[in-house]
């Protein structure tokens, strides 16, 4: 799982498998979704996401060995 900030677009990018995405889908004007062929979800993508997410502070729980 990968969790990016891009601060010179205010987008938060997180991903959750890294595996080829079949289609993007859109949520709402500022959210898209990334999944596979078996519609499994592998990314999700917010816009405007310090307006929209508390992406200052980030807090990792349950991390596997």
């Amino acid at each position: 799982m990968k969790i990016r900030y891009f601060e010179d677009t205010d987008t938060l990018y997180i991903e959750f498998r890294d595996r080829e995405i079949l289609e993007t889908r859109d949520l709402d004007e500022n959210t898209t979704l990334d999944v596979d062929a078996e519609g499994n979800v592998l990314a999700i993508t917010f816009e405007h996401a310090s307006k929209r997410t508390d992406v200052r502070h980030l807090t990792l729980e349950g991390i596997a060995a």
